[in-house]
């Protein structure tokens, strides 16, 4: 059975599922995605294909954690005490099960070492894995509240803190966040969506000419995925490249007063409840101009950067969806 994965580059249309995507690993401190909407319109397949095109990070050898050789501020007590050598690897893709424990999720004393050689020895959890890579969460909807609580904390902190049995441990988990979930089947308590950083709804297409082109492809993937996926490999060289270029971009990006202006007074105007929202849109319209090769973000990217932020976080009336005429309030708010 071939192990190929469908190449990014051959989805069809969803352009903010892919934006969205592509900005959360040029700057995961954006706070991650989350992705709405119905079954069957390639959430999960973005996910694993985006990870598939992404180039090969330098890391620590021998790290557990995948340090960087860079930045040693970041680095696990580990790669502190030793002299680092550099190693190679692809960017990691770690699923979270929603059986999943918060001893798996976060790490856990190895019992086994403690009742025999009676030494308490931290074995690193999925956090850990995850770090400078990707965290997946199918139907984070349908996951435990405590779980995405401790998800999103690591997230925001960028370390996982574990104490356990007269173990303390810290370890660095700078992952990008994403989670797909279908509303049918249940939505997110209002404190933990406005913690996901950016927010899309996706839905099948209308467009008959689109529908065919994705039918066209898959068969053709499922035909011979190995041929499908050479056909698309110098497109998916040149988008990686280019994600790569606009991460060493980004830390030089200026931002502009009238870029902090307008995002403030898009979230006023929407009536945005505390400042993460304005934060956040601040940080993508930085991390979309740094993908688009611009010095600085203008309005044009201050507002798409408020599409994508934003209407998970805008004032609804009961029943509402959460979508509701965002264009053009967003238009609206976005006149300057």
């Amino acid at each position: 059975m071939s192990k190929a994965i469908y190449s990014f580059s051959a989805l069809v249309g969803q352009e903010q599922m892919k934006l969205a995507l592509i900005l959360s690993v040029i700057n995961p401190a954006l706070g991650g995605v989350l992705i709405r909407g119905e079954k069957g319109t390639a959430k999960s397949t973005a996910v694993r294909a985006l990870t598939a095109l992404l180039p090969e990070q330098a890391v620590i050898d021998g790290c557990r954690y995948g340090c960087g050789p860079d930045h040693g501020e970041l680095w696990c007590e580990d790669c502190r005490g030793r002299a680092p050598e550099k190693a190679y690897r692809k960017r990691p893709l770690v699923e979270l099960p929603l059986g999943a424990t918060e001893d798996r999720l976060l790490g856990s004393i190895n019992l086994e070492e403690a009742l025999v050689k009676g030494e308490s020895r931290f074995e690193p959890g999925l956090l850990a894995e995850a770090n400078r890579g990707l965290l997946y969460v199918d139907e984070v909807n349908l996951l435990d509240d405590h779980l995405v609580d401790s998800l999103l904390d690591a997230a925001a902190m960028g370390r996982n803190i574990v104490e356990r049995e007269g173990v303390s441990v810290s370890h660095p988990a700078r992952f990008t966040l994403i989670g797909t979930m279908n509303p049918e089947e249940g939505e997110l308590r209002p404190q933990l969506l406005d913690r996901f950083g950016l927010c899309v709804e996706v839905r099948g297409l209308a467009d008959p000419h689109l529908r065919q082109e994705v039918v066209r492809q898959r068969l053709e993937f499922e035909k011979d995925p190995d041929a499908f996926v050479d056909r698309f490999r110098p497109t998916e060289m040149e988008l990686g490249l280019k994600i790569d270029q606009a991460a060493k971009r980004l830390p030089a990006t200026e931002l502009p007063d009238e870029a902090v202006r307008n995002a403030v007074k898009i979230c006023l105007d929407l009536g945005v409840d505390g400042h993460r929202g304005d934060l956040t849109v601040v940080k993508t319209a930085l991390t979309l101009a740094a993908w688009r090769g611009l010095d600085r973000p203008g309005p044009d990217e201050v507002l798409a950067a408020a599409e994508l932020a934003l209407p998970h976080r805008m004032r609804r009336k009961p029943f509402q969806d959460v979508d509701f005429d965002v264009r053009s309030r967003l238009k609206e708010a976005g006149d300057f």
